[in-house]
């Protein structure tokens, strides 16, 4: 059996195949996890990976091991586990290592409802049943295949109504993901020319890395969204839970401006509820929920920190600024295709083109997430506050790593959970200020050959 004390993460199982993990973890896995919740049933879905079926299938032996029927969905998206779990009550488990290289694999799991399963939330507990064999139940569970695309589809297009809007010309970037599948059903009908890019399910990746936060894999869609002079492009990763939008001129939405925008949609719909970011979002993201009556609420980075504060508060909304968006009545998950939905609602329900619409969201200049290599991480981090610190108007804030503000700017400094790096942030109300001062911190934190990673 492969590795299971280097594959258990904080919040899923990854690692590579089969040097790491294989049909024997997965079946382990599956055993552990039925026995840690007690299900009657669980759900399972698996992404495009040439190994993501097989695991699937061991991951359901393990699991009807133990006297659980399993409900095994086939090919689908992470959110469309989400949506399984949630309308069927059901724990569930997701195959996918989503964006990573297609040596890995991975095992993302949900109690029923959706609700994330994290290292503190019975992750760590999986591990320990894992690791030593399971006596079989007395009566094994059975295994039965099922179609949830066609509803999931339906129950997307019941939250956000698109079905109205003006015709428009969409590029969508699946990357050989689950987009691919997902995708057609969930546009079936609508008033919508779908230029598909990469829709050919590939664990491969033969066209480019299915990880949108990387300015390089966008390329192709910003070049297709010109070529065709098309209204909005939208880029998912692997397992479909994320999406980039880019605008009719090839240019990147920021996500917290999409944030903002599906704010302002969610509290129109539901005035003054509760709207999460992470502390990372533009500061452009509190002011309009402020401003759209919502009550904001800042959250550390990290989805599980998002979803317990949204259940905690109720709020209708959260976003993160690495293009993960959670909705209240997607049962607090996060789905990459809502987030594409509601931008198509709000764009074919006006006249103006993405670029202008979202002008209104975008009030500040950032330098998006730069990482470096830095031995000391905690030294460094105490040399940039003991120097901004005695700045005039200066606030320093440790809620997540280290948060220095002004009145006009303001950064944040992080330290990676898992490799030597220590990820900046940096937002002020002029390209020049934001440049002067990532550079600024940039230079206390980096050896002089230092580069981005």
């Amino acid at each position: 059996m492969g590795d299971l004390a280097s594959i258990v993460k904080a919040y899923d199982i990854r690692g590579v195949v089969p040097d790491q993990l294989d049909e024997g973890v997965a079946e382990a896995v599956g055993a552990a996890f039925a026995k840690l919740t007690g299900a009657a049933t669980i759900l399972t879905v698996h992404d495009m990976r040439a190994s993501s079926a097989p695991l699937a299938a061991a991951f359901g032996r393990g699991a009807a091991s133990q006297g659980a029927d399993v409900l095994a969905a086939g090919l689908g998206s992470t959110d469309m586990l989400y949506f399984g779990s949630g309308d069927l009550g059901i724990p569930g488990a997701m195959v996918t290592a989503s964006h990573n290289p297609p040596q890995y694999n991975g095992i993302k799991l949900c109690r029923s409802g959706a609700r994330p399963v994290g290292i503190e939330t019975g992750l760590k507990d999986i591990r320990n049943l894992a690791e030593r064999t399971l006596p079989p139940a007395p009566v094994p569970g059975s295994i039965t295949t099922v179609d949830l695309l066609p509803r999931y589809a339906e129950y997307l297009r019941k939250l956000v109504d698109i079905s109205e809007i003006r015709p428009l010309t969409v590029v969508v970037d699946a990357g050989n993901g689950m987009a691919g599948h997902t995708v057609p059903k969930v546009f079936e009908g609508l008033p919508v020319t779908l230029i598909p890019l990469y829709f050919e399910l590939d664990g491969t990746f033969p066209n480019h890395e299915a990880n949108p936060i990387e300015p390089a894999n966008l390329r192709d869609l910003q070049r297709a969204v010109g070529e065709h002079h098309a209204d909005v492009g939208l880029a998912f990763d692997g397992d479909a839970d994320r999406c980039f939008v880019v605008d009719e001129r090839g240019q990147v939405v920021s996500p917290s401006a999409l944030t903002a925008l599906i704010a302002a949609r969610e509290l129109a719909r539901e005035p003054g509820t509760t709207v999460i970011y992470n502390l990372i979002t533009s500061r452009a993201v509190p002011e309009i929920i402020t401003e759209h009556g919502g009550v904001p609420v800042r959250t550390r980075v990290g989805h599980s920190f998002i979803k317990a504060t949204m259940a905690k508060t109720g709020a209708v909304f959260g976003g993160e600024h690495s293009g993960h968006f959670y909705f209240r009545d997607f049962w607090f998950a996060d789905s990459g295709m809502l987030a594409a939905l509601h931008t198509l609602a709000a764009l074919g329900g006006q006249p103006q083109p993405l670029s202008q619409l979202m002008a209104a969201y975008s009030r500040y200049h950032a330098s998006g997430e730069i990482n470096s290599q830095v031995a000391d991480q905690a030294e460094a981090t105490a040399r940039v506050k003991q120097a901004f610190g005695s700045r005039p108007g200066a606030r320093i804030e440790e809620f997540d790593g280290l948060t220095i503000s002004a009145a006009t700017w303001w950064f944040n400094l992080r330290p990676s959970n898992t490799e030597p790096l220590l990820r900046l942030n940096v937002e002020a109300d002029s390209e020049t200020a934001m440049v002067a001062l990532r550079d600024e911190v940039l230079a206390m934190i980096r050896p002089p050959a230092s580069k981005d990673i």
